[in-house]
Parts: C-alpha cells; structure tokens; sequence
C-alpha cells in the first residue's frame, strides 16, 4: 500500500502542476512566478535569503526570479531598516490583480479536479492529508534531533 499510496499523492501532485502550468500560461504567468507571488503576499516584508527558505530553492535562484518580477513591476524591493545590506520584498499593486486571476485559476482547477467527490468524502481527505503532514513534519523534527544528540 506505501507504494501505491506514495505514486499517487506524487501523481495526482504532478497532474496538478501540469494542469496548472497549462491555465497559468494563458495569461503569461508560471507555476513558479505563481508559488513565488503567493508565498510573498503571505510573508511582505520577509528578504530573499527568508524567501528562499520559505520556497526551497538556493537563493540565486530566487533572486533571478525577484529581478524578473521587479523588472515587471509585480515586486518591489525595499532598504530593511533593521540592516542596510537587506532588501525586503513587497508585492506592487500591479501584481494583485494577477495574483487574484491566478488563484481564480487554482480555485476552477480545483473545483474540476474534485468534481464526483461529495463534501463529506473532502472533508476526510483533507483531515487525512492534514494529519499525514504532521505525522512527516513530526519524523522530520525527532530524525534532525536524532541526529544532533546521536
């Protein structure tokens, strides 16, 4: 059952993304320009290196991304006034009416993926998917001390 539970939470993740990728791309955005201006509008003010984490992707990466953004005007980025060598990073009102389209996208996807799936069989899932999370957030934090103490 681990194998086939594993391949198809990776699957139906991996459709997810391409049927995503597909509507995004009709208006010029990408999954990562999306997960980029999502996460920020959840966390303006944090700096790239704090982004990147958030993302988890390497940090240069992060900052050709944010320079593409900023040279589209979505993003902006701000002196830290805690530390003159940090820039913050704040959404521009330009990006929140792309961010609003982009989630309307999410939000039908989202709506087609679980058409036949009634409300109760959703609210399991979802408290299923919820407590598998924490159960691996869980190993994740007794393996790193695990570790340390080892």
């Amino acid at each position: 059952m681990s194998d086939s539970l594993g391949f198809l939470v990776s699957d139906v993740s991996r459709l997810m993304r391409r049927r995503f990728d597909e509507r995004a791309r009709q208006i010029g955005a990408t999954r990562a320009q999306w997960r980029t201006l999502t996460t920020l509008s959840r966390n303006e003010g944090v700096n790239q290196g704090a982004l990147a984490d958030l993302l988890e992707v390497e940090p240069i990466t992060l900052c050709r991304m944010i320079d593409r953004l900023e040279e589209s005007g979505l993003v902006e980025r701000r002196r830290d006034p805690a530390d003159r060598r940090a820039w913050q990073l704040f959404l521009t009102e330009k990006s929140r009416p792309i961010l609003a389209e982009l989630r309307g996208l999410a939000d039908d996807l989202l709506d087609q993926m679980l058409v036949g799936v009634d409300q109760a069989s959703r609210d399991v899932l979802i408290g299923s998917l919820d407590t598998i999370r924490a159960n691996l957030l869980a190993l994740s934090t007794s393996a790193s001390t695990e570790a340390v103490h080892g």
